[in-house]
């Protein structure tokens, strides 16, 4: 019978982060660069926010604000929600849900090694099915 999937195995391992300073220009400059919908603010290490494409419309776009005079830490959505790299796509699924998010960072010893959307798990879905579709299926056995 197939495992239970787990987050590191659906999840994006390649983070693109900022600095808390760094201008808000620069950040839309990277997720353009990387063409991703969001980047992680960090200070040393550790994830401190989240900036979404969500956040730039909202907080500067709306607002006609000016990006290159705002700081990433101004615009970024703090405190973040985490989940842990051996955690099931399930229970990714329920947090995204419960707390109406798109995006989960996925910490393993209180260290960022990647990241899981909504996308990533609904990806997911047809494989899964698939694998179930195998279990349901009658066996022909010849005797």
């Amino acid at each position: 019978m197939a495992g239970i999937v787990v987050v590191k195995d659906v999840m994006t391992k390649t983070v693109k982060v900022v600095k808390p300073d760094t201008l808000v220009k620069t950040v839309v400059a990277t997720m353009n660069k990387f063409d991703i919908g969001s980047i992680v603010v960090v200070k040393g290490d550790r994830p401190v926010g989240i900036i979404t494409e969500r956040d730039i419309l909202r907080r500067i776009v709306e607002p006609c604000l000016a990006p290159e005079t705002l700081r990433a830490r101004e615009v970024m959505t703090s405190p973040i929600i985490t989940i842990s790299s051996t955690a099931s796509i399930d229970e990714a699924s329920r947090i995204m849900a419960r707390k109406r998010i798109k995006r989960l960072l996925v910490m393993e010893n209180e260290k960022l090694v990647g990241i899981i959307t909504f996308t990533d798990i609904v990806t997911q879905v047809p494989k899964m099915l698939r694998i179930l579709e195998e279990l349901v299926r009658p066996q022909h056995r010849s005797y």
